[in-house]
């Protein structure tokens, strides 16, 4: 008798329990087994380090949640990476620099269509002293060339970015191959843009940069730019929403606001505005075509 009114009290706790939690946790729990997270406020985007490091998330991604209520959660990492954790369904958004890699995404199924957005520069820095005299030459192959041919050193990403990849293929115009002087005059970090400077710096070394991120680099030492304004370093950004079929978990509803918020009028006015320094960092050029 004792233990059947102690095993009622308990279950009759319980299911009491029970009824309280129920409604709670029902659809977590769903969420949870399916490895997703259906929240429409917000959306994850993977992006480079260079939008993160240059100030310009932090200006307009404000603005696009004031008009949407959606709020933005990046990952910055290199495009390289940026491009698999895409492809691992980790993310709703691409926003990177590297237009062959973005063309193959959409064509391997991985994302929808792919649009411009903005674009800048690459430059070249070194040291104000410029022992490799490339200072002024408009010819990135020839300060490459001239670079390689002195044994200056040369700090790369080394990290499959957007950045590294421009890199490389700008090797190859020099006609030079950097890779057998690896842990010589060609080091490779395998770090953003910022923590890449900092190493240039610190060895009075030569890289190449995106223009945003050197502006509002604060350790620039004895670090100058040196080469610039060659056609072959235009930098050119795109953004595409992941494929909603490749990747069910995808925010495609939130995901395509945001793309049409960058491409559209108030997106391309919040990127023409933002400024480090007094200058214009990034130009909007969605629908305009590229170089």
């Amino acid at each position: 008798m004792m233990w059947n009114a102690v095993s009622k009290s308990v279950v009759g706790a319980w299911s009491l329990l029970a009824l309280m939690a129920g409604p709670l946790a029902g659809p977590l729990d769903a969420d949870t087994e399916a490895g997703t997270d259906t929240d429409p406020g917000h959306i994850l985007v993977q992006s480079t380090t260079s939008t993160e490091n240059s100030g310009l998330f932090e200006a307009i991604l404000p603005q696009f949640t004031a008009q949407t209520g959606i709020e933005v959660r990046v990952v910055a990492v290199g495009t390289g990476q940026a491009i698999k954790n895409a492809r691992n369904c980790d993310g709703d958004v691409l926003f990177v620099h590297d237009r062959a890699s973005e063309e193959r995404f959409v064509a391997d199924g991985a994302g929808l269509s792919r649009a411009d957005v903005m674009y800048n520069d690459f430059v070249i820095v070194g040291p104000a002293a410029d022992p490799a005299g490339i200072a002024g030459l408009g010819d990135v192959a020839e300060a490459l060339s001239t670079i390689a041919a002195t044994g200056q050193a040369f700090v790369s990403r080394g990290d499959q970015s957007g950045t590294h990849k421009a890199e490389r293929r700008l090797w190859v115009t020099a006609g030079v191959d950097p890779d057998p002087a690896s842990g010589t005059w060609y080091r490779e970090s395998g770090s953003g843009m910022g923590a890449t400077l900092n190493i240039a710096a610190g060895m009075d070394a030569y890289t190449l940069s995106d223009r945003a991120t050197w502006v509002a680099f604060q350790n620039k030492a004895s670090l100058a730019i040196l080469v610039e304004g060659d056609d072959r370093l235009f930098n050119q950004y795109g953004v595409i929403l992941v494929s909603p079929e490749a990747c069910p978990s995808v925010r495609a509803e939130a995901g395509q606001a945001f793309v049409d918020w960058l491409t559209g009028p108030a997106g391309q006015a919040a990127i023409a505005g933002y400024r480090r320094d007094g200058r214009q960092l990034f130009f909007p050029n969605a629908g305009r075509g590229t170089n």
